[in-house]
């Protein structure tokens, strides 16, 4: 239990907000959105300058937001926005062959009709879902801003924590998250370390325009140097994440867009027609990358600062908005007790809740990348097999697809219907 002398000094210290947010992409300004309808107040440090956060063109990347997420954006007033430039995910079909090739189908094959909540996900293109959350963030009066800072120290006291930014600011909270990513500044200030391994993989990610529509179908296409997926924009577009042997993806991506696309066509395989870039491209190292502790004093780590994982599930952005939800879950119940917020007891519950669940999710993408990143022909008919044992049981296909759309195991309350 708290000692009752701390909790009066808590109290009587002034702070400049309850939580400091370290991170500016896509889960910090969530996790302010998310604190402020629990009454929290919010200041968000974001190392990009103001200009570099609002631009509108589109350059390339998209999120596939789980059905879970997308509750989680309309419980915080963003869907609206964001819907009509959005693409429902209607099916999801897995491959361990060429892409498009309708001889033989021995895969897996997710069809939201078989469940009633509507599709399993939704593609959201990053300009509008990151706007639609600075726009929320400058409305809202319990969210503050800082662009173009960095945090270049933290210190914690007897009732809160603080940070000093290379400006020489100095600000105090109650609580402070590190959203800041893989290499979190703020998880190595505190001593957490962290535990992974690289894949000797690069994701090479871009956009392209296709001559037929895709009909709301993603697609993840597994050959021996990594994963392939094809994941559905609005109109004749797809968002492409290729991954290919570090070497490869760097002689790959030193190529003129014309012969970049020369490479990624015979992956690709004709089933949308022709297609040519839409976008930017983009090159990821693929590494997988957890927190030993998701907490320590007075601070939380949520998204890839608390775990990062290969992409061959789609769910690196879901996975870190679940985080916020349950943080959010937890900080807005012990609120309401009259708990300290950043107290010990607090934070180990956010950590109950999510580490053993996210320990889980990239234990398993690691498990799948290493099945099916191989050309190894036992392995193939194994594995294909298993898929279409699988694609056969409509139950057990159903669980599959709940999974998916992130509606299974115990749900923050932002994340339910």
């Amino acid at each position: 239990m708290d000692n009752p002398a701390r909790g009066r000094i808590f109290a009587l210290m002034e702070h400049d907000c309850d939580i400091l947010i370290v991170g500016g992409g896509l889960n910090g300004p969530a996790l302010a959105l998310a604190a402020a309808k629990a009454g929290l107040k919010s200041i968000v440090i974001d190392a990009l300058p103001e200009a570099a956060r609002t631009q509108e063109d589109f350059d390339g990347r998209g999120y596939a937001l789980a059905l879970s997420s997308v509750r989680m954006l309309d419980n915080l007033g963003l869907w609206e926005r964001l819907e009509p430039n959005a693409q429902p995910m209607r099916e999801i079909k897995v491959t361990d062959g060429r892409v498009g090739d309708a001889q033989v189908f021995l895969g897996l094959h997710f069809d939201s009709a078989e469940i009633e909540e509507g599709p399993m996900g939704q593609m959201v293109e990053d300009r509008y879902l990151r706007r639609a959350l600075l726009e929320a963030m400058e409305a809202n009066p319990l969210v503050e801003q800082r662009a173009g800072e960095t945090v270049i120290a933290q210190e914690t006291g007897p009732g809160g924590i603080s940070v000093t930014l290379a400006s020489g600011e100095t600000l105090r909270a109650r609580l402070l998250v590190g959203a800041d990513g893989r290499r979190s500044g703020t998880a190595a200030r505190a001593g957490i370390r962290r535990t992974g391994w690289g894949y000797g993989q690069t994701a090479l990610v871009c956009a392209i325009a296709h001559e037929k529509p895709h009909h709301g179908v993603a697609h993840q296409f597994f050959m021996p140097p990594g994963p392939l997926a094809i994941l559905p924009l609005p109109g004749n577009r797809s968002s492409i994440v290729w991954s290919e042997t570090e070497a490869q993806a760097r002689a790959i991506n030193a190529l003129p867009d014309d012969q970049y696309l020369e490479v990624l066509r015979p992956r690709f395989g004709d089933f949308l027609g022709e297609i040519s870039l839409a976008g930017k491209r983009f090159v990821y190292p693929l590494n997988l990358t957890l927190a030993n502790s998701f907490i320590a004093e007075r601070l939380a780590l949520v998204g890839d600062a608390a775990h990062g994982m290969h992409p061959i599930a789609g769910q690196g952005l879901n996975a870190g908005l679940r985080d916020v939800a349950a943080l959010a879950h937890v900080l807005r119940h012990a609120q309401r007790r009259g708990e300290d917020i950043a107290s010990p007891l607090v934070l180990a519950r956010y950590q109950q809740w999510r580490r053993f669940d996210t320990a889980s999710l990239a234990a398993a993408t690691d498990l799948f990348n290493r099945l099916f990143s191989n050309d190894s022909a036992l392995l193939r008919f194994g594995r294909d097999l298993g898929m279409a044992a699988i694609n056969a049981v409509p139950g057990l296909r159903r669980g599959f697809i709940r999974e998916a759309a992130g509606i299974t195991g115990d749900l923050p309350e932002l994340m339910r219907d």
